[in-house]
């Protein structure tokens, strides 16, 4: 049964002659992403904004010392659009450098969070704006009319352009450092892990709340594959509502889905919603995002920290930095409160939507896995790790602990595999919040 053949509710109907959520995230996604949309603005409002200060050019508002020759005039928006061409080409430049960078140091999904940068794109903006508003002036010039006020106007972009690309350079130079950018990915993960814990508690149904098993149940099909980028939790509760059903997510956020697979199945209902509305709420992409998935933030930091110990690289200093951002991290992560399963009611306190929740063993075995593998022979690394899985026991619950013990019986071992040496291994097995330089005496 999928109901793929039965009438469309009326409201439903209303809601499937709009845009699909899923489609208006998906178009919200590439306008975030996108470097082009926002300069392209810019250059409209500068052809805009050029032909209304040449109509109000004769409104005398300038000082008489401040009036230009047409020759003068055009050599100075000759200039201005020269300049404004070789600063986009710098930026340009600045970006691809970035791209070798993460690609070739970082990590390549650091760079969905790079194309957001809103800086970026007011630089590129102001370039665009300025090139389209001087051409525009130069077809305003003629031997006895001359667009001083938008000449004036020039210089002062230019000035304001200036300014902006070396804001822009200064914080480039500064947030490209490996350490910089696990800051920024660290804090933008615990940002999205509190907004959507906050909005589960706000939405969380009785204790005891389940999808009756008993009840008949309609599978919802994906179409093509994708990953689950993130799903309309209100809009997913009011069709429950409306159909007096639960819908129960098949799969978590940042999940690969493959065609076909069983994207949402619906409890408890004689006529099922439409699968393709239903469908709707729900966005399949070609990676992952960060809005609903604090992971992503995390494996980009994971990502940072294990590129550093490859042998190419082999910095493991930036990894301990990785570890302390991972660090914070958990810690953020310790404070929430984590599912398996989330049940989610509507206003009436029914339970309508359940989803998949990552608990801690998943987080904390994403954080330190694979440093810890690829780790395994640097003293820098193991002392950090132990430290933050010592600190972890200090400030976790009872009944986290448990994973962390088996963190550290894993650290052991690969301690004890990696380390023959007495005297290595002891150094090993020291908890080090530096790596090397801060071991903990006994009694700290």
């Amino acid at each position: 049964m999928d109901g793929s053949d039965r009438p469309l509710h009326a409201a439903e109907f209303r809601e499937s002659m709009k845009m699909s959520w899923s489609v208006r995230f998906r178009l919200r996604q590439h306008a975030k992403a996108s470097l082009w949309i926002v300069p392209l603005i810019g250059l409209a409002l500068g052809a805009v904004f050029a032909e209304w200060t040449a109509g109000i050019d004769g409104a005398d508002l300038l000082p008489g010392d401040w009036r230009y020759s047409a020759t003068t005039a055009s050599s100075v928006l000759s200039s201005v659009v020269g300049a404004m061409v070789a600063l986009l080409g710098f930026v340009v430049t600045i970006g691809v450098l970035v791209i070798q960078q993460a690609t070739g140091t970082l990590s390549p999904r650091y760079m969905r969070l790079w194309y957001r940068d809103r800086l970026q794109k007011a630089v590129l903006a102001t370039f665009t704006g300025t090139f389209a508003y001087a051409f525009s002036l130069l077809r305003k010039i003629e031997p006895n009319s001359v667009p001083n006020l938008g000449v004036t106007l020039s210089g002062v972009a230019v000035s304001l352009s200036l300014l902006l690309l070396l804001i822009y350079l200064n914080r480039f130079t500064h947030n490209l450092r490996p350490v910089a950018i696990a800051d920024i990915v660290g804090r933008l993960g615990q940002k999205v892990m509190f907004h959507g814990t906050e909005h589960i508690r706000r939405t969380r149904a009785p204790a005891g709340a389940y999808p009756p098993s008993a009840a008949p149940v309609t599978h919802v099909r994906t179409g093509r594959g994708g990953v689950l980028q993130a799903f309309d939790v209100a809009g997913l509760i009011r069709s429950a509502a409306r159909h007096d059903c639960v819908f129960t997510l098949c799969h978590h956020i940042g999940d690969f889905v493959p065609p076909g697979a069983t994207l949402v199945e619906v409890h408890g209902t004689k006529q099922s919603p439409d699968p393709r509305h239903t469908a709707g709420h729900i966005a399949l992409g070609t990676e992952r995002t960060i809005e609903q998935d604090p992971a992503f933030a995390l494996r980009i930091l994971v990502d940072i920290a294990i590129r550093a110990l490859s042998p190419a690289v082999n910095d493991p200093t930036t990894a301990v930095q990785a570890l302390n951002h991972i660090d914070t991290f958990l810690h953020a992560i310790g404070r929430a409160q984590l599912c398996n399963q989330y049940v989610l009611a509507d206003a009436h306190g029914r339970p309508r939507l359940v989803i998949p929740g990552r608990n801690w063993d998943d987080y904390l075995q994403l954080g330190v896995t694979e440093i810890r593998e690829y780790g395994a022979t640097s003293l820098q690394v193991c002392r950090r790790l132990r430290a933050l899985l010592e600190d972890l026991l200090h400030t976790q619950p009872t009944d986290r602990l448990s994973a962390v013990h088996a963190e550290l019986i894993l650290l052991d071992e690969a301690v004890q595999r990696n380390f023959t040496d007495p005297i290595r291994r002891a150094q090993a097995q020291t908890p080090d919040r530096q790596g090397i330089g801060s071991g903990r005496r006994s009694g700290t």
